[in-house]
């Protein structure tokens, strides 16, 4: 066995693992980066909504856009709505096939070795580095490595062969986007409360005039995800008119909303995205945590490499994040407690009234998603995140 040799493996091409292996290649480290799908515009597990913050802070081509979207009402579940409209343009949801393929593009302009179809099995440490075993097309490939980034969803098998923690706090999401629907539409996010079709998170129909997603997300154990969507669609008719539109893929998938974990860096590697629990707790918002995330550790890693002092990676602490998220998890409580119709149309009530309205305001239109982070005075010491608003 003579395996091959990288500075960085990068497991998983989602969001996360596509910017990492990008950031990391114009580093100028060697980087490899594997993902199970024969193609990355397959199985696709987001919707795909990017915030102002994201939006303002990382460039992503026009085209894999869809129109802003600046209005979201909230329905209780009598479906009385709370409309909110912002001035400012919030939303614009990932045409995420193509973004993913300009990512891809942008990883291989940068010298990052791209392995489709090959699907991370395992792997062990070894003098400093890691063997790593993967399954292809032409049978078991091994590489080794200086480091091992985990991009591999909520359920992450590099995060248990690293021994880092692992997410036990998810929510199911399916969901269908059509095209074709009725023209002039405005665009819009429609949420709505729903403790029988959405147990614990929301069922939403996000328009920008071109692509509609229809989904619903919830507790595993309290739904069945793909009748409870059938069922939402049907109650649709009379507030969102689907006439003529045709489904162009079905998208689902876990999301862990547990926050970010404690421990998600080692000696051998990290987490990054949903493995490292980015997702908000609250929204399960996950793609602006992804994008912070994913650069934090592109800052971190090279400079690690070159001392292996762990102090380099000290930074990389979920227990510095958790705090940011106190209120949401908080708030995540409560939703999962407030399972009732009844309790959850007081809640809304409450929300549409002017004490209570700029919270709700807060929840949609808020630029908290993430710590920011900012470099030390220092160039050539690690980089701190700023934890505030």
């Amino acid at each position: 066995m003579n395996p091959e040799r990288y500075d960085v493996v990068v497991v998983g091409a989602g969001l996360a693992g596509l910017q990492c292996a990008k950031l990391l290649g114009r580093k100028g480290l060697s980087v490899l980066l594997a993902d199970a799908r024969p193609s990355l515009d397959r199985s696709i597990h987001t919707t795909g909504i990017f915030v102002r913050k994201t939006l303002e802070d990382f460039a992503f081509p026009a085209s894999c856009l869809g129109a802003p979207v600046r209005e979201v009402v909230l329905y209780s579940p009598a479906r009385r709505g709370l409309r909110l409209v912002s001035r400012h343009d919030e939303f614009r949801i990932g045409r995420m096939g193509a973004l993913y393929g300009h990512l891809l593009m942008e990883c291989r302009a940068a010298g990052v070795t791209w392995a489709p179809a090959t699907r991370y099995t395992g792997s062990e440490g070894t003098d400093g580095d890691s063997l790593l075993r993967f399954e292809s097309e032409g049978g078991a490939r091994w590489v080794r490595c200086r480091f091992l980034i985990g991009a591999d969803g909520a359920r992450s098998l590099v995060a248990q062969d690293l021994g880092l923690d692992v997410n036990r706090d998810w929510i199911v999401g399916v969901e269908e986007v059509l095209a074709g629907c009725p023209g002039g539409r405005e665009p819009r996010l429609h949420a709505f409360l729903d403790p029988v079709r959405a147990p614990g998170y929301l069922a939403w129909v996000a328009d920008d005039g071109e692509e509609v997603h229809i989904g619903v997300g919830g507790y595993p154990a309290r739904f069945d995800p793909l009748s409870a969507l059938r069922s939402f669609r049907e109650s649709l008719d009379g507030l969102v008119d689907l006439t003529g539109g045709r489904t162009l893929e079905r998208r689902g998938g876990r999301i862990p909303v547990g926050g970010v974990l404690r421990r998600i860096a080692g000696p051998r590697g990290l987490l990054v995205g949903d493995a490292a629990g980015a997702p908000s707790p609250l929204t399960a918002g996950g793609l602006d945590p992804c994008m912070r995330l994913s650069a934090l550790a592109a800052r971190i890693v090279p400079g690690y490499l070159e001392s292996r002092d762990p102090a380099a990676l000290a930074i990389y602490s979920g227990s510095r994040f958790r705090a940011r998220f106190i209120a949401r998890r908080f708030m995540r409580r409560a939703l999962v407690r407030a399972s009732s119709a009844r309790a959850l149309e007081a809640g809304c009530a409450l929300l549409r009234s002017p004490v209570l309205r700029p919270l709700a305001r807060h929840v949609f239109f808020g630029r908290g998603s993430f710590p920011d982070i900012i470099p030390l005075p220092d160039a050539g010491r690690p980089l701190a995140p700023r934890i505030g608003p």
